[in-house]
Formats: C-alpha cells, structure tokens, sequence
C-alpha cells in the first residue's frame, strides 16, 4: 500500500478520505491547521501546518516521504469570504502544496476542483449547450472560488509542463459532499439538513441538485491513485452521484430555477443527474455505491432493494 498525504484532511470531505484510504491499508498523513480529534482520523499521522506558507510546506511534504499526495484544503466554499480572500488563499495554497509536492519528488499529485468551474447560476445567465455535463463542457467561472477552482487544473496541468509523465497529475470535481453524518441529519455544508434541500428545491437548485457521499470520494480517490500510471497524464474527473438531488425529474426541476435550460434538461430523463460521471466509470472502473433514496432514513422515496437494483443496472448501462 501507498503513503498519502492529505491536505485538509481535518475537514468533511478530508475526514472521510483519510477514513476511507485507511480502511485501504493506505498510510496516511493528514496536513491542516490544526490536530484534530476527530474520530476518522484515527490511525493517521498528523501534522499541524500553514499550508499558505510555502517553505514549511515543502519542509514537511519532503519529510513525509510520501508517494501521492491529495491536495483538497482550501475555503471550501463560494463567498464564504470575501472574494480577493478566497482567489489569494486558494491560489496560495494550491501552488504551495502543488509546486511543494513536486520539489519533494512526490510522484503522484491529486487536487480536488469544483463542478463550479462550469459557471452554473451567472448572473447573466447560464445556456448550456447540452446535459449532462462532462469534463468537455466549457469552463466559464463567474466568482472567486470557480476561478480559484480552474487556477488548480491549471496549475497542474502547468507543473505537467514542467515534469513531462515524471509525475502523474489528475483533478477531480466532487459534487455536493454529504458526509456519511450527515445522512443522519447534521447539518450539511450549507447549514441545512440532506432532507431540507430536498423537501426545498430552491437549496439544491444553485448546485443544479448535484451531490456525491463522502465516502464514495473516498473509493474513488483510491481508484484513481492506483490507475495514474495507466490512464493518460493530467486527467480530470466529475465525481458525482448517480442520480440527482431531487424527487422530481431535473427535465421539471431545472427549467423552474435556471431559465434557458429546458432544451438541454430534455435529455435528463428520470433520475438522471446533471454532471456524468461516465469518465470516471470508464477509466477507472470506479462508481458511485451511495444514494439518497437508500442513505436518507425513513425516506418515502427509498426503493424496495429489487427496485435498486434494477436502477443501478439502468444507471451503469447509460453512463458507459
């Protein structure tokens, strides 16, 4: 097994990836802030950085003799601060650990992206040409935190410039994470319950009612790093659900919150989410195991297991 380093491994998605990777027979070393004592992260090595500080973050990221490294630290969300707070600490951060990593010899290099890259919810609005959503759609970010996002890819895809195959890079766009808690009813990254935003649709519509459990990232996460010598250098990668946040079909649901989107939404027949995970299906052999009609308790919309089955079939089938 490999020796990983997390970035933000103290936060709900973090938590959950070391949890999972762990569970792998990984060695994990966890870089935040701060120790933590939360009880994922048990078993793993942690160390107490500011990863905006270049040279401490290369100090330790050489220390760690690690072979991979996964970079998710960051501010986590859309104007959660102000706007040159977040493109100053996400930039700094991402070439701190990124440009650290590769100094340190690491020769496999993760970061996590975001589905906002997409430029979904514009101001001046938002057409895409087509649903769902793939890792070909354009990138049109409007705020600080999308472009901080797309500055990530390309700062990978810059230090690929530089390393040649070297060192394997790949991004990968996790949608709305829902930690495995969270299902339970804490609250989730917005402050509200999994079952809020689905008896609200206006909460999930800003996300076009996207989400993947944390716990999935995790698998995914797992898969990627053991396929990065084979699968072609600096790959990105939506990691998503396989259906969406909703109960009505997002062919209703998106036309309703997002105008200009109804020829597009046309196509999502069903269940079916906004963002493919195809990709990810395809060179990974990885999918998604989790789903909110199975996760949420007593939810009136949990399928008998015979009718799961026969909609996971359905969802493998179309997204080869």
């Amino acid at each position: 097994m490999s020796r990983i380093v997390v970035t933000g491994g103290a936060g709900r998605l973090g938590r959950s990836l070391v949890a999972g990777l762990g569970r792998r027979g990984h060695e994990i070393v966890s870089l935040d802030r701060a120790v933590s004592v939360h009880a994922q992260l048990e078993g793993a090595e942690q160390v107490a950085v500011d990863l905006t500080d270049a040279a401490a973050t290369s100090r330790v990221l050489a220390e760690a003799h690690a072979d991979a490294v996964i970079h998710l630290a960051a501010i986590a969300t859309p104007f959660s601060a102000p706007e040159d707070v977040i493109l100053r600490t996400n930039a700094a951060l991402a070439m701190s650990v990124l440009g650290g990593a590769v100094a340190a010899g690491i020769p496999k290099i993760v970061a996590a992206s975001s589905p906002t890259v997409i430029g979904y919810g514009a101001p001046a609005g938002w057409t895409p040409e087509r649903l769902p959503l793939d890792e070909a759609s354009p990138t049109l970010p409007w705020n600080a935190y999308a472009l901080s996002k797309l500055l990530v890819e390309q700062s990978l895809a810059m230090l690929q410039r530089q390393t040649g195959d070297d060192v394997r890079f790949a991004a990968f766009r996790p949608c709305y994470v829902i930690a495995p808690e969270e299902w339970d009813g804490a609250p989730t990254q917005q402050g509200h319950s999994v079952r809020d935003r689905l008896d609200d649709p206006a909460l999930s519509a800003p996300a076009l009612f996207n989400y993947v459990d944390a716990r999935d990232v995790a698998d995914f996460a797992d898969a990627l790093l053991g396929a990065l010598r084979d699968i072609p250098n600096g790959e990105v990668f939506f990691v998503g659900a396989d259906d969406a946040l909703a109960r009505e079909p997002l062919a209703e649901l998106l036309p309703r919150f997002h105008p200009g989107t109804a020829h597009a939404a046309a196509e999502l027949t069903g269940t079916a989410p906004a963002f493919s995970n195809a990709k990810a299906r395809r060179l990974l052999g990885w999918a998604p195991q989790h789903s909110w009609r199975t996760e949420l308790p007593d939810s009136s919309d949990s399928p008998t297991r015979k009718e799961q089955s026969a909609w996971t079939s359905t969802a493998s089938s179309s997204s080869r």
